[in-house]
């Protein structure tokens, strides 16, 4: 499957990631989430693989999401406010990265602990967008993380990130080597989106996505 919007849909997509976004809140445990009275999408992925990157890039910002040099330094589920302006209000919640290796072993099984149950027990979260580093495909950690959102029936999707790093000519085996190895996930969704935060590449189609997903 590909994706396939209309001159429209962009343009609501852009119109949504332009309206006011505001920082909720870092939620440490789960009695700290905000209230489950609007959908929300998460974002998932290994903690280099550029997703603080891509979240300010959908939004034209600089900063709204951290980044970081040093993997494992977003400990939170960040709550982003957005689309009220629009009368879609939504909420996108930044989870903390996975595949640290440098981090107190304790806390890793604290937050992971933290992000199972959060993905497991959310009603209005209506899809993870898991990001992958197109230049290394799958790996164990990422295939973990599936497998875990199998069992839980939570809806996934797979986002490729730095897609301006593979050669033109190389982007559509990238595309078509996880899409193979995503068959045998049940709960992951079909369609793969490659983007480049540098690039812009994929990004409108990002956005016509979670708007159709939010609404």
């Amino acid at each position: 499957m590909e994706l396939n919007f209309d001159e429209e849909q962009l343009k609501s997509g852009e119109r949504l990631f332009r309206a006011p976004i505001d920082f909720v809140k870092g939620a440490v445990s789960l009695d700290t989430l905000p209230p489950p009275d609007r959908p929300e999408i998460a974002f998932a992925g290994r903690s280099n693989v550029g997703k603080s990157s891509l979240i300010n890039a959908l939004t034209w910002r600089k900063n709204l999401a951290r980044t970081s040099g040093t993997p494992g330094r977003t400990q939170e589920l960040n709550y982003f406010n957005m689309g009220a302006t629009i009368d879609l209000p939504l909420y996108v919640v930044d989870l903390p990265g996975y595949g640290y290796a440098k981090i107190e072993r304790k806390k890793v099984q604290a937050w992971t602990r933290l992000v199972k149950t959060y993905l497991q027990g959310r009603s209005n979260l209506r899809r993870v967008m898991l990001l992958i580093d197109s230049r290394h495909g799958l790996k164990e950690t990422d295939k973990e993380i599936m497998a875990m959102l199998d069992e839980a029936a939570v809806n996934y999707q797979l986002v490729l990130t730095k897609f301006d790093k593979l050669k033109v000519s190389d982007r559509e085996a990238a595309l078509d080597k996880v899409r193979e190895q995503a068959k045998k996930f049940i709960a992951c969704h079909p369609v793969i989106i490659g983007t480049s935060s540098d690039k812009n590449v994929g990004l409108k189609e990002l956005r016509a996505e979670i708007r159709t997903i939010a609404e």
